[in-house]
């Protein structure tokens, strides 16, 4: 179906999954089982005139269930970990591109777009990049004259560690992750540069080389990014910017910046990510939102919920959902600055927030970053970012009717009329009215359903859309 039968659907079929304990929906009492996430409208094709959709995986996410999502939901991905300096190259001269072809060979067999990240970081990365030829640590050294022929060595691994995948994955990569998390706001040097090895040994000159280098090998159509988290926010939005900038004064070649975007409930604000998306675009960058997820918690995330069903039971999934549509609302606006949006996962059952909830909670904690549970059903979430009105249900049922789902004219035109009273109080911001209006269209929908004037299918999605847009206003 078209693009007003998703953001309609929208509105339903959740509320009943996460209502708090104590919620007043009970009059749908049948559809209260979960919505998988494979029966749902794909996010991919709700946002296709916007940008990418992708999502971070592991190897063993290919398959199963977890590779049914990302086939349905995606078309793009990228490489959690296993493209990562220390897992491509763990010994020098020993490339291992066992688990990072897996990820290519999906990308390219499902025809999605795939990120590269990284080629180079401070961190998954082997020591022995920064080890002299006499196995000292590079950074230790006094000696000006070693300390050059130290720098023109960690210089040359470089070249070489990026000349060797870009080689490989040139025709595959879409967007390569050059440098990752190059900004330190609190370093001890004016410029907010991360007094990494890389830094330490190099200066800024690593920066240059893996660009010059990734260029060189890639193609000029090839997308280099540099890429870091809270992008959004002072003073490293500026530190950042100011890099940059310096970059392409310099010839540097660098076509996007990637925000990390690792957020939460109600930090950054919108106007601080708009601000920065602009101000990078303004640069003439692409920008891509490269590791998205909406933690529920603040810094440090304490106190944290030790259950799933604590989190669902609490209310704060609605919270997530605000948030959500929020951003999404947003990306939209912006898209003609962005080009690719990933989440840094596919579902609850698998993110790096509950390894840091369970750090900093004595090792119980869990967190829900993302729009699909970890049984992969859907959550509110996922409805409020692919967006609903009730003007959209309107819609809705204009699509199913052409689908033939009612057995004739009036039946539709009749829950439609019904819908539009709705909708006139709620332009009004009479939300009792409007729940009267719902909870009446609902009642009609019962008596066509016990008619045969609709199918089985399209009444549960319009039962279940009434239940989500009724619980919206209680």
């Amino acid at each position: 179906m078209g693009k007003i039968f998703q953001k309609s659907m929208v509105a339903g079929l959740v509320a009943l999954l996460v209502l708090p304990v104590g919620g007043s929906v009970t009059y749908a009492e049948p559809e209260k089982e979960p919505i998988s996430a494979l029966e749902v409208p794909a996010m991919k094709d709700r946002f296709e005139d916007s940008f990418a959709m992708g999502a971070a995986v592991e190897p063993y996410q290919l398959e199963g269930t977890h590779g049914e999502i990302l086939k349905r939901h995606y078309n793009s991905i990228v490489a959690e970990n296993v493209m990562k300096p220390i897992s491509i190259q763990p010994e020098e001269g020993e490339f291992d591109f066992t688990e990072a072809d897996k990820i290519v060979n999906f990308a390219k067999e499902n025809d999605m777009d795939l990120r590269f990240h990284t080629l180079i970081w401070h961190s998954q990365v082997p020591d022995w990049f920064f080890l002299d030829e006499e196995g000292n640590e590079m950074v230790d050294e006094t000696d000006p004259n070693q300390r050059e022929e130290n720098k023109e060595l960690l210089l040359e691994r470089l070249e070489n560690h990026v000349e060797t995948v870009v080689k490989r994955y040139r025709d595959e990569v879409d967007a390569w992750d050059v440098v990752n998390e190059v900004i330190d706001p609190d370093a001890a040097n004016d410029q907010g540069l991360r007094e990494s090895a890389w830094y330490q040994i190099t200066g800024t000159d690593y920066i240059n080389k893996a660009f010059e280098t990734a260029r060189e090998h890639a193609g000029d159509d090839a997308q280099l990014f540099i890429n870091d988290f809270n992008t959004e926010v002072e003073p490293k939005k500026t530190h950042l910017y100011n890099l940059v900038e310096d970059m392409l004064d310099q010839g540097v070649p660098i076509d996007g910046v990637g925000h990390q975007a690792h957020i939460q409930l109600d930090w950054p604000t919108l106007d601080e990510m708009k601000d920065s998306i602009d101000q990078f675009a303004s640069l003439g960058l692409d920008n891509h939102i490269t590791e998205l997820d909406v933690s529920l918690y603040g810094w440090p995330p304490t106190p944290a919920f030790p259950s799933y069903d604590e989190i669902v039971m609490s209310g704060v999934l609605y919270d997530q959902a605000t948030r959500y549509d929020q951003l999404f609302e947003l990306y939209e606006e912006l898209n003609d600055e962005i080009s690719n949006v990933t989440f840094w996962g596919i579902a609850d059952d698998h993110t790096w927030l509950d390894d840091r909830a369970e750090e900093y909670n004595d090792g119980v904690g869990k967190d829900a970053p993302f729009v699909f549970d970890p049984d992969f059903n859907v959550k509110p979430a996922y409805w409020e970012m692919m967006g609903y009105t009730v003007h959209g249900m309107n819609g809705l049922i204009g699509e199913l009717e052409q689908d033939g789902e009612f057995a004739n004219y009036g039946a539709a035109r009749s829950l439609q009329a019904q819908l539009q009273t709705a909708a006139h109080f709620d332009e009004k911001g009479q939300q009792e009215k409007v729940i009267q209006h719902i909870e009446k269209f609902t009642d009609k929908l019962d008596q066509r359903k016990e008619q045969s004037f609709i199918t089985d299918y399209a009444y549960n999605i319009l039962n279940q859309n009434a239940a989500y847009l009724i619980s919206k206003r209680e």
